[in-house]
């Protein structure tokens, strides 16, 4: 019977993606044949014999299970000792025993966990939290609020146990179909000037503005759920809004509130909170710091909550997931109606519990039974457990509560057939400190020689001399070149990869979980290789195209990409793989370090952008915030009109080069230099 099941599970991963009811069987297999296993093992009434066909037999099934998670490796967390087991699966492996002649053993009572208490003198108050709390010392009560908080009674279904039922609904009663609430027409939804909203996120809008309050934001990476989470809070005047998000893109949300929402300022909270600006409309802190801050958030008046990689929360005796929840609950207390939203492309990680710390922080259920619309929802059905219609009924109803999935193969038309995303980082630590003192040292040696140019003439100029800083920023290129050591803006921006590389593969690794295979290019070998160390520790199968392969290798390493479903990732270089690679089994590329010319890049982007790619193509490019790296983002992006233009018709020497970049990258350091001395 094991190996019945086994080969079922097999034939149904190689057709991914891997079903909920498809994970719970393989979970189940490997139970069973570990305590089989160990059953015969004890077996004094067998002999030797007997016992190492048994074993032998068992062995077999292992063998097949282990090359399933090889396909799947998102299955080996369900192989753990520690590994979560659902009431589903204990229910399939009832059934399977008592199919194979024997009586399961009775469920002992399942134990609380033990949740540690934070240890009190991590907690933070930042002084600019104390300033906001004198100066406004007193909330008005919100007694809407505190009403909301009675939860009507169930009626016909007291008695029933709901919330397995409702999270079944979504494995028995599926259509084929993503789950998405019914949405309002977008048209008439504005964006800041200079920005333009896609239908689908200005429908998403349009709802939050209808007075819809609480959102499972759960499209596909790509198709802007920052945007939608921001303008849906301007909609719903859910400000002051907490943001919590995973650190790499803690920078990103504050430059999408200047870009989405400009009249509107955010605040980032690092560490201890000691440039935190509490009078701010938007307050963004990552999962790593919640612990310290989480008494003065839930008091703090927070209108709206925001969780980015909801997923993050799912295992619900994480001290990370009850911070978040404890907040969102605060929040619930004091104000009445605030915006929450869950944003994740991946709602679901191992089994369809997952669902339930997400729901909860939406106020959808608590943790016996569902709450306030749901629960009347259900009530109005008019249907319990035991009728045949109640899973899709019930299914219907809580995506009503604000489920919204689309894909980018659903909105193809909205959406531009290619798009360079940027995502600034911040870099912290000594390795920041260094990197920003070896730019301060440059620009400093720049202004040096400027000036002692400058000293050299008979009169001073009026302002800044851009010729000259030119002619400086030459001659510092070339002596870059001449120069084996010492700092420069080579070996700066060589440091800045090395940096990002962490940040950038923690990127790529999320992208690969949420829609599939994903590309990431990198120039430096380094920071390759940092990035496939962090995917084999976190058990991501990847493969690797670099300038010293053979062709056979090359060529195998593409093969396993594009036709091993069990290939996440392909990590490239630059220069060895931006050019005669055929990728476009994968629609999202990681940029993890910038090329000196906007050709290299489009290059690169090509590799997937090209006949045979189904979707949308999306290259994010990671760009260290606050260092030269923006500036040479900027000015790539400035010469990439200048190339589109070369082409209808400029020679071949005017096109713009990697010196250009180069060059005015210099140039721009050496003008802010002198404009911040005056």
């Amino acid at each position: 019977m094991l190996a019945g099941i086994a080969r079922d599970v097999d034939g149904a991963v190689q057709r991914p993606p891997t079903r909920p009811a498809v994970r719970t069987k393989f979970q189940v297999v490997a139970l069973l044949v570990r305590e089989e296993r160990a059953r015969v093992m004890g077996d004094a009434s067998l002999s030797s014999a007997k016992k190492a066909n048994e074993l032998k037999r068992l062995d077999g099934v292992a063998t097949l299970l282990a090359k399933i998670a090889a396909r799947d490796t998102s299955l080996l967390a369900l192989l753990a000792d520690d590994a979560r087991v659902s009431q589903a699966a204990r229910d399939y492996k009832a059934s399977v025993l008592r199919a194979g002649g024997i009586e399961p053993p009775d469920e002992p009572e399942p134990v609380a966990p033990v949740v540690v208490a934070p240890v009190a003198e991590h907690r933070v108050v930042p002084r600019s939290v104390v300033s906001r709390q004198l100066a406004n010392p007193f909330l008005a009560p919100d007694f809407e609020a505190a009403a909301e908080r009675v939860a009507a009674r169930p009626r016909r279904l007291a008695g029933w146990e709901l919330l397995e039922p409702l999270f079944r609904s979504f494995e028995y009663a599926a259509t084929g179909k993503p789950a998405c609430m019914d949405l309002p027409d977008g048209r008439g939804v504005s964006a800041p000037l200079g920005r333009q909203l896609m239908p689908h996120q200005a429908q998403v809008v349009a709802a939050a503005a209808r007075g819809h309050r609480t959102f499972l934001l759960a499209d596909e990476p790509g198709l802007g759920k920052t945007a939608q989470a921001l303008l849906a809070a301007q909609a719903a005047d859910a400000f002051p809004l907490l943001v919590v998000v995973p650190n790499v893109v803690k920078a990103n949300w504050a430059h999408e509130v200047s870009m989405w929402t400009p009249l509107r300022n955010a605040t980032v909270i690092h560490g201890d909170g000691e440039q935190v600006d509490a009078f701010a409309d938007v307050v963004i802190v990552n999962y790593e710091i919640l612990d310290r801050h989480v008494g003065w958030l839930g008091e703090h008046g927070f209108r709206g909550m925001v969780v980015d990689e909801a997923h993050f929360i799912k295992n619900k005796s994480s001290q990370r997931s009850q911070h978040v929840l404890k907040i969102a609950d605060r929040i619930r207390e004091r104000t009445s109606k605030p915006l929450v939203m869950a944003l994740t492309g991946t709602p679901l990680i191992n089994d369809i519990e997952d669902f339930r710390a997400i729901w909860q922080l939406l106020g959808w259920i608590d943790d016996t039974v569902p709450l306030g619309g749901l629960m009347t929802a259900l009530e109005d059905a008019g249907l319990t457990p035991a009728d045949p219609g109640f899973y899709s009924s019930a299914r219907s109803a809580v995506i009503d509560q604000g489920i919204v999935r689309r894909r980018k193969v659903d909105v193809a038309a909205d959406i531009p057939a290619r798009r360079v995303a940027d995502l600034p980082v911040e870099l912290d630590g000594a390795v920041a400190r260094s990197i920003r003192a070896a730019e301060a040292a440059l620009a400093a040696r720049l202004v040096a020689r400027y000036r002692s140019a400058i000293e050299a003439r008979d009169s001073s100029p009026e302002g800044i001399d851009l010729d000259l800083a030119r002619r400086i920023a030459a001659s510092e290129l070339k002596d870059s070149d001449e120069r084996a050591g010492g700092e420069n803006v080579f070996t700066m921006v060589r440091r800045i990869g090395q940096a990002k590389a962490p940040m950038a593969a923690d990127y790529a690794a999320q992208l690969a979980r949420n829609v599939g295979k994903v590309v990431f290019f990198a120039k430096h070998v380094d920071v390759m290789d940092q990035a496939e160390r962090l995917f084999a520790d976190r058990g991501i199968s990847y493969v690797s195209i670099r300038g010293d392969q053979t062709a056979r290798a090359r060529s195998a390493a593409v093969s396993s990409f594009t036709d091993d479903p069990s290939v996440s990732i392909v990590v490239c270089s630059l220069t060895a793989a931006g050019v005669g690679l055929n990728l476009q089994v994968a629609s999202n590329m990681v940029l993890a370090e910038l090329s000196w010319t906007d050709a290299e890049q489009t290059q690169a982007i090509d590799r997937i952008h090209r006949i045979g790619q189904s979707e949308p193509v999306t290259a994010w490019r990671i760009i260290a915030a606050q260092t030269i790296d923006s500036k040479i983002a900027e000015l790539i992006d400035a010469k990439s009109g200048i190339a589109a233009r070369a082409l209808d018709g400029a020679a071949e020497e005017d096109l713009p080069g990697s010196v250009d970049v180069q060059l005015e990258a210099l140039v721009g350091l050496l003008v802010d230099a002198l404009g911040a001395a005056g």
